[in-house]
């Protein structure tokens, strides 16, 4: 009666351990994270150096995949360092008091072959807004544990508290953000 007992016990147990979804990490050789915001004279084209991705992906179930992207706002990289510099302070990321920008998933759709709608909180400045990503599948092979996601959404700037602007070169408020995220089986 007790090994009956625990047959009935372990095999959901064990289901859910089978049926789990996986974990990936970014491939940082093969993945970006850049943004463009417009103005008059130049825009401003630039990148983060250093962030993560943590990806759980359950191709049978996309409710249950979820995304955690964690930014270090201190390596933002415009190639121009005086720029570079602004961008850093209380003007803009205020780096120093929010060492971190974060996207946390909350819901993973499916909404075509090859597409995904991934909805978050994005977090900049201590401020919390939700965003949906839209992302395309670009290759998955669950047999190797590896793929690449991209794709882009716009975000208002001062939303997240970031609203310096400047008379000889205004800003727009609409932020392009982009991503190609190579990622492969956490180990």
């Amino acid at each position: 009666m007790k090994r009956w007992m625990l047959a009935l016990v372990a095999i959901p147990v064990l289901t859910a351990a089978v049926i789990a979804p996986k974990q990936y990490v970014r491939d940082q050789a093969h993945s970006q994270l850049n943004f463009v915001a417009e103005s008059r004279m130049l825009d401003a084209h630039g990148t983060f150096d250093k962030w993560d991705a943590e990806i759980s992906l359950d191709p049978a179930n996309w409710g249950a995949s979820s995304v955690v992207i964690t930014i270090d706002t201190r390596t933002i990289n415009t190639r121009i360092e005086r720029r570079d510099a602004h961008l850093k302070s209380n003007d803009f990321f205020a780096a120093d008091s929010f060492p971190t920008a974060t996207f946390k998933s909350t819901i993973v759709n499916k909404t075509g072959e090859d597409r995904l709608n991934i909805t978050g909180d994005l977090t900049i400045r201590g401020k919390t807004k939700r965003v949906t990503l839209p992302t395309r599948l670009v290759f998955f092979d669950a047999a190797r544990s590896v793929g690449r996601v991209k794709g882009e959404t716009t975000i208002n700037r001062k939303d997240f508290g970031i609203a310096f602007d400047s008379n000889l070169n205004p800003i727009s408020d609409e932020v392009k953000i982009q991503f190609d995220v190579a990622f492969t089986e956490k180990k």
